[in-house]
């Protein structure tokens, strides 16, 4: 589709921007990377509007995939435009053009009837998983701006990063929000969906919960002893690795590889 196409490129536009912007000295306070970030967006929202209406819901793998994406460069124009974060978006918006490059390319099915519930599942799931995902990037962005501290390597790309404690902060917040949401998508699959082993849930609300009690420990470990810098950076990736294993890993094995070798 052509608004896939634009969007796609919207998206490349405002990672160059940010890009630009950084390695201008001094570093411009326009955020003219904006306007094609926050046009990406919504043609992105579009996109998926526009097949919707055709054949219904869609969340098969590069849908799913593709609205994570879109979560993600939501959350990241909204940092990008409070804190100094250029370093987010030139990550996160070319995943989220490729995202939706995905989608475009792939056939289009709506997925079987949901009733409201859910589609209540389902949604606080997506948004759990933009938002965890959204921490991770920061977690690897915390990593490589305390390693080139501590080396005393003052790169122009950490003129692109708030400083380390807010960054942490923000960090954080982005987990705590990512945790209630990762929550009530436990909570709704508890109690909406009706058996685990016909859907092939089982192995996907393992791994979900093991995510779930990762992110726990972190966040409890954040309170009560103060975690910080690479023992945070490692606790959430491998707790964002549990939980892509439990979406996008399952999702990856039942509808393309098995259903490709039958």
């Amino acid at each position: 589709m052509t608004i896939v196409l634009i969007a796609a490129l919207l998206y490349l536009l405002a990672a160059a921007a940010l890009v630009r912007g950084v390695a201008r000295d001094p570093v411009p306070a326009t955020a003219w990377w904006a306007a094609p970030a926050v046009a990406a967006v919504l043609l992105h929202a579009a996109a998926h509007l526009v097949v919707w209406r055709e054949i219904g819901v869609e969340l098969h793998f590069f849908a799913a995939l593709s609205l994570v994406g879109l979560g993600m460069a939501v959350l990241t124009v909204l940092y990008d435009l409070r804190v100094r974060m250029a370093a987010l978006g030139v990550i996160v918006f070319p995943i989220a053009a490729f995202s939706l490059l995905g989608y475009g390319q792939s056939t289009h099915a709506a997925s079987e009837t949901l009733d409201w519930r859910l589609q209540w599942h389902a949604w606080f799931a997506l948004l759990a998983y933009a938002a965890l995902a959204v921490a991770a990037v920061l977690a690897l962005l915390l990593w490589a701006q305390e390693r080139a501290l501590r080396r005393r390597e003052f790169h122009r790309w950490l003129r692109a990063l708030p400083p380390l404690t807010e960054l942490e902060s923000l960090l954080f917040r982005t987990i705590w929000v990512g945790f209630a949401l990762l929550t009530a998508t436990l909570l709704t699959g508890i109690l909406f969906v009706e058996d685990f082993f016909a859907q092939h849930l089982m192995h996907k609300t393992v791994f979900s919960v093991l995510s779930w009690l990762a992110f726990g420990t972190l966040l409890l470990g954040r309170w009560r002893r103060g975690w910080r810098g690479t023992r945070a950076v490692g606790w959430t990736l491998a707790a964002m690795a549990l939980l892509v294993l439990a979406f996008f890993g399952s999702k990856f094995v039942l509808e393309l590889v098995l259903r490709r070798s039958v």
